[in-house]
């Protein structure tokens, strides 16, 4: 009984492994999920959970104003409402990445559930844009071992992120968001926002845009650039 129970638990304890990785840096080095790039003097500034009608064309039109691109992480359904406008984040210089076909805690879901979620979203993604992604970060940033595992033996690049602006919640405000996420800011960070308010509070995508000015100002104080995230195999 005793050895059945740890076989449960230490199976258990296998599948979420991964889940922990955002909270503990050498975890996620040791797991092969990075939090950082390899960028001399820039960081990469990275969206989740668009495209959004109204924070995707927000963020997007900051960007050009300030001739910075960055990395988009879209969801699948999302792109399905609006093709066009993923479109036009590629058409505007910026790179795309996937989030999931639905906004979805993989270590709730199984491995089938798992491939054919990251499937969808990537082919969703790929008709919209002409882009075929190979770059992955989990819904809330939590990776169960087979869905780590399934972004892997797809020859994607799995990738969180160093700092985060906590741009989703209600009580977040635009200088409160720009300061949590350049705050000590240094080379090879990547800095996490939102283009979209489906699955964070009503109107957080309006104090991220918001804040978006700020942020680039602090990067470029910190003597550093910006940059979407490069491709591993550096093309």
């Amino acid at each position: 009984m005793r050895s059945h129970l740890a076989a449960v638990t230490g199976g258990a304890a296998l599948w979420s492994l991964p889940a922990l990785a955002p909270l503990i840096p050498a975890l996620s080095a040791a797991l092969g999920v990075p939090t950082r790039i390899a960028a001399a003097g820039a960081v990469a500034l990275t969206f989740d959970d668009g495209p959004h009608p109204e924070g995707t064309p927000a963020v997007l039109d900051v960007l050009a104003a300030a001739g910075v691109v960055a990395t988009f992480f879209m969801v699948g359904e999302q792109v399905l409402r609006d093709r066009s406008l993923a479109a036009d984040v590629v058409a505007r210089g910026h790179a795309v990445a996937v989030h999931g076909h639905r906004h979805r805690n993989l270590l709730r879901l199984p491995p089938s559930v798992i491939a054919d979620d990251l499937d969808r979203a990537a082919s969703v993604i790929a008709d919209a844009t002409g882009v075929v992604p190979d770059l992955h970060r989990p819904p809330y940033g939590i990776y169960s071992w087979p869905a780590l595992q399934a972004v892997t033996a797809r020859g994607w690049t799995p990738l969180l992120w160093s700092r985060w602006g906590r741009d989703w919640t209600r009580h977040a405000t635009p200088p409160g968001i720009a300061e949590r996420v350049t705050r000590d800011v240094q080379a090879g960070d990547v800095l996490l926002l939102h283009d979209a308010d489906d699955y964070g509070a009503p109107g957080s995508h309006r104090r991220t845009a918001a804040a978006l000015p700020r942020v680039l100002d602090a990067v470029r104080a910190a003597g550093l650039g910006l940059v979407a995230v490069p491709h591993p195999s550096g093309r």
